[in-house]
């Protein structure tokens, strides 16, 4: 076993995926920021200066599924914005960290209040801001437009783009290691 960590996994000369799909099956919460996850990385605004905020259908539709099958699913953003309040609102996420000066004092809030530990956690993040989550969480997540920085050492890159889809297929990963996921064999979604 090599002596590199990254982002809380010990890299070795063994079987990457085992230890992948081992971190997979603990979790028990996936959060992720508003910005860059489950918007996207835009910011819209109507000419009165009022901001739109949108998800991905299949993203949101995934959040409500995972909340039914037990996984907790938490949202951050540094902005306190009603438009960001009522998106997550409309798409039932009740744990809502919304004007965070720091991601990692939400983390925290959002772990001791739910009884989580670290290995238990799995996030979703797009920008060197999250680090100092990353590397406490056993399941260290980027969208495929993330930074080249958190691509090389987190512990899986989503195929998916932030706001196009990255929350679904995680979602669909989890629970299907965990037999959770009941569309499996059906073409529901």
């Amino acid at each position: 076993m090599s002596g590199i960590n990254y982002f809380g996994i010990q890299l070795s000369s063994g079987d990457h995926s085992e230890r992948l799909t081992t971190a997979i099956s603990r979790v028990k919460a996936l959060m992720f920021p508003v910005d860059g996850v489950l918007a996207g990385g835009h910011r819209t605004f109507t000419g009165s200066g009022e901001e739109i905020c949108s998800c991905y259908g299949r993203d949101a539709l995934a959040i409500r599924e995972a909340q039914e099958q037990g996984l907790q699913i938490a949202a951050f953003s540094v902005r306190e914005s009603p438009a960001v309040r009522h998106l997550l609102e409309e798409i039932g996420i009740q744990q809502a960290f919304l004007g965070c000066s720091s991601t990692i004092d939400a983390y925290e809030a959002f772990k001791d209040s739910s009884g989580l530990q670290d290995d238990e956690c799995a996030y979703i993040a797009d920008d060197f801001t999250d680090i100092p989550v990353l590397e406490k969480v056993a399941l260290s997540v980027t969208p495929i437009d993330g930074i080249e920085y958190l691509r090389n050492r987190v512990s899986y890159i989503s195929a998916y783009e932030g706001g196009k889809g990255c929350i679904r297929e995680m979602i669909e990963l989890i629970l299907q290691q965990q037999g959770k996921w009941i569309y499996t064999d059906h073409c529901v979604l």
